[in-house]
């Protein structure tokens, strides 16, 4: 990893599209609820990250593949960080919905 790499976001259109391609992947949105009811990615499961310990309601499975994502991707990196620690081991920020180009369900 070179130095520029630890400034690259993710890229939510390419985390999206492998979050499909992964059986039983949890597309996992740390937004608050408001936000989620304003737009979300189809398929995402809600569980805001200041509730994270939640998260056991829609990924029992510590093995199962979560792909976190938020509004910008600094959420979503803290949700990365506190998964790891809650022993869930297929962690992944795919960063934040603001730069998604797909479609969004209300």
């Amino acid at each position: 990893m070179g130095f520029l790499d630890f400034f690259r976001q993710p890229d939510i259109n390419q985390g999206v599209k492998e979050s499909e391609t992964v059986s039983g992947a949890v597309l996992l949105d740390v937004r608050t609820a408001q936000e989620y009811r304003e737009g979300h990615i189809p398929g995402s499961k809600n569980v805001p990250l200041q509730t994270i310990e939640q998260v056991v309601s829609v990924a029992g499975n510590k093995d199962a593949a979560l792909f976190v994502y938020c509004y910008s991707g600094a959420r979503s990196r803290q949700a990365v960080s506190m998964l790891q620690r809650m022993g869930y081991t297929n962690v992944t920020n795919i960063g934040g919905i603001a730069a998604y180009s797909g479609k969004v369900e209300r």
